[in-house]
């Protein structure tokens, strides 16, 4: 069973994150001839404030 997580700064829409579930879920199912039922998908929202990139939180 593939497990693939995702994490990402907080605020994108539902709709981009089903979008992407779905898109992410189809590649495994594509490269690895996985069952679809069997690929799960992991979206982990991170707030801005407590993502830091070059030294420096985002938030």
């Amino acid at each position: 069973m593939p497990l693939i997580q995702v994490t990402l700064i907080e605020g994108r829409p539902m709709e981009a994150k089903a979008e992407l579930i779905r898109t992410l879920t189809e590649a495994a199912v594509a490269s690895l001839n996985a069952p679809r039922e069997a690929v799960r998908v992991i979206v982990q929202e991170v707030p801005a404030a407590h993502w830091g990139v070059g030294g420096v939180p985002k938030g």
